[in-house]
């Protein structure tokens, strides 16, 4: 077994990289934590890196270009938006994710930010906390129980929001590029015919050309001026400035972010003093389990490539020939 691996950790969202270590010392390989995500930072440390691990950094095409012996770039997550997976492609490097170890938690955040925008439970939570007990200051409440949810996009969370939301008396429907269902027995609806139809809609979408700002003026409109758009997937599908003007003019019923664009936000911005914006840092899929996990299955991937063996959940497997189920 070869030894003397170098990996650099770009940026994490734990104190400490102990979990990794353990894991990336059986085979030989020294972790080397960036103290900030900055590109010259990064540059810095990645000259003789074996492998590149991000969270929310930006893998840039300079960064790759300055780590010549980088065999995997792993995606300390699901989305692959700070990754570029072509350019990996096109230097033989794979690149790993681990798409399905937050499917409880941001299913359950969604089901939570839906809940505070719909009973106002954030709005009555401070109001109370500030010294006002009274239910007359409070914006008008709506029954669960029949409201229909739209679910743009139908992934793992999404799949995992529906019986979540059909047990609160919900009625589900969901719009897909392709218009299946994926099992779920959701009506399948365009996109514009979902925003007009729905209560609550539900961002479910990973962030590409084609998903960036498809929350814009235009489908804003298609909004119903009562409805709740939520977003847990990528701050980018929303046009934010768009967003703001459109409840302020009273022509949607309100916000629950928990992504934004950039991140982190300007916390100044006036829409976060607006009691219809319910905003969350990220947190969605947080949990002790789901940290966990994904340290441990992130680590184990970089330690299968640095060990000749194919690891989990790869993006790019028609590079990865080298690689072997024994490390063989």
């Amino acid at each position: 077994m070869a030894d003397g691996f170098r990996v650099l950790i770009t940026d994490r969202a734990w104190p400490d990289s102990q979990i990794e270590q353990e894991i990336l010392r059986e085979v030989g390989a020294e972790v080397l934590d960036a103290p900030d995500a900055g590109e010259s930072t990064l540059l810095d440390l990645a000259s003789g890196v074996d492998a590149i691990a991000a969270c929310w950094a930006q893998v840039t095409l300079r960064l790759l270009d300055a780590a010549p012996n980088c065999r995997i770039v792993a995606r300390f997550g699901i989305g692959l938006d700070n990754i570029p997976v072509d350019a990996c492609t096109q230097r033989d490097i794979p690149v790993t994710f681990v798409p399905d170890y937050c499917i409880p938690e941001v299913a359950d955040h969604t089901i939570a930010l839906l809940l505070s925008a719909v009973r106002k439970t954030a709005f009555f939570h401070l109001n109370t906390k500030q010294g006002d007990y009274q239910l007359a200051a409070g914006p008008p409440l709506r029954r669960l129980s029949g409201l229909t949810l739209g679910l743009v996009g139908l992934g793992r969370i999404a799949r995992a929001v529906v019986p979540r939301a059909r047990a609160l008396g919900l009625n589900v429907v969901a719009t897909t590029p392709s218009g299946e269902d994926h099992g779920t027995d959701c009506p399948m609806m365009a996109f514009e015919d979902l925003l007009r139809s729905s209560d609550v809609v539900s961002l479910h979408c990973p962030l590409s050309d084609e998903t960036h700002h498809m929350i814009n003026r235009t489908s804003l409109d298609w909004l119903q001026s009562h409805a709740v758009l939520i977003n847990t997937s990528r701050g980018g599908l929303i046009d934010h400035t768009a967003a703001w003007e459109a409840l302020q003019q009273d022509r949607i019923g309100g916000l629950a972010l928990d992504v934004f664009d950039p991140e982190p936000p300007d916390l100044s911005d006036p829409l976060f003093a607006d009691h219809r914006v319910i905003a969350t840092p990220h947190a969605a899929f947080l949990s002790q389990e789901s940290v966990e996990e994904l340290r441990r299955r992130t680590a184990h991937q970089i330690a299968d490539v640095l060990s000749g063996r194919m690891p989990e959940h790869v993006v790019n497997p028609e590079i990865c020939g080298h690689l072997t189920a024994d490390g063989s």
